[in-house]
This record gives structure tokens, sequence and C-alpha cells, in this order.
């Protein structure tokens, strides 16, 4: 085992998640509740 220089250290990259990622991931989230929400109770319109 060896110690990482610091180049080496710059380019580790871990399990990050960009900011995107995770809209795309709570507005699907969202996007199916409601779907299931609608379905489930639907509402006349006025």
């Amino acid at each position: 085992m060896y110690e990482l220089t610091k180049e080496e250290l710059q380019k580790v990259k871990g399990g990050e998640l960009g900011t995107g990622t995770i809209f795309l991931i709570s507005g699907a989230i969202v996007f199916i509740i409601g779907v299931i929400d609608g379905y489930l109770r639907p509402e006349r319109c006025h």
C-alpha cells in the first residue's frame, strides 16, 4: 500500500450526485405521486 500524491487525490471522485440528478429524481417522484393521487381521488373541474 502506498500514499497517493496530491494530483492523484484531486482526481478521485466519490459517490457524489449532481444537483441536476437530485432535481430529476425528486421531480419524478412528485410527478408519480400526483398521477397516483389523481387516479385514486379524481376531482371535478369547476
